[in-house]
């Protein structure tokens, strides 16, 4: 698992320890930034799964301004920390031990909006459309933002989840990758 492209391109990152995440591959991570880049002027992004930090820290190398990480597990957020040190991206991030749903509410306070948030939960325990819903409530995303769902590719989400359309899904083996925005199509 490395950094593909962009300013840190090369930088190898490492996983978490154990079987309680499962990293985004290069390869699925290269078409996400395809569908939706592949390359940014700025902005915030949020990574709420953040496992490793693989999509928050591509998306820095690809040119955002800032990431707030959060995952619930320990050992994630310590690796999260290591590969965000290895980077030297610590001025440009946020890293917190939170529940997706707790951590969605803390921002909403904040005022916050994100040109794009990443939901990569464990495939077992979808809660996707609660997350897309509590987001689309709370105005987290930007206008012309977007929010990137991983998914298992046997799981169909809905075309319209409160205020956001589907306007891009892509199958790689049983991963799938869904795309929302606002009234895109």
């Amino acid at each position: 698992m490395r950094v593909v492209s962009g300013s840190r391109k090369g930088i190898a990152l490492k996983a978490v320890p154990g079987n309680s995440t499962r990293p985004t591959t290069d390869k699925v991570k290269e078409a996400i930034f395809n569908m939706i880049g592949p390359y940014f002027d700025g902005g915030k992004g949020l990574d709420l799964f953040a496992g490793s930090g693989g999509l928050g820290i591509e998306a820095l190398s690809r040119g955002l301004d800032q990431v707030i990480f959060v995952d619930r597990d320990g050992k994630a957020i310590q690796t999260v920390r290591d590969n965000i040190h290895k980077c030297g991206l610590e001025q440009q991030v946020e890293i917190y031990r939170n529940e997706a749903e707790r951590a969605v509410k803390a921002v909403s306070k904040r005022n916050l909006a994100f040109r794009y948030i990443f939901l990569d939960p464990p495939y077992k325990k979808q809660q996707l459309e609660k997350l897309l819903n509590m987001i689309s409530e709370q105005n987290l995303l930007e206008n012309d933002g977007a929010i990137i769902c991983e998914h298992s590719s046997d799981i169909e989400l809905p075309q319209t989840v409160g205020n956001f359309t589907k306007y891009k899904q892509e199958k790689y083996g049983i991963i799938a990758v869904s795309v929302y925005g606002y009234g895109r199509e």
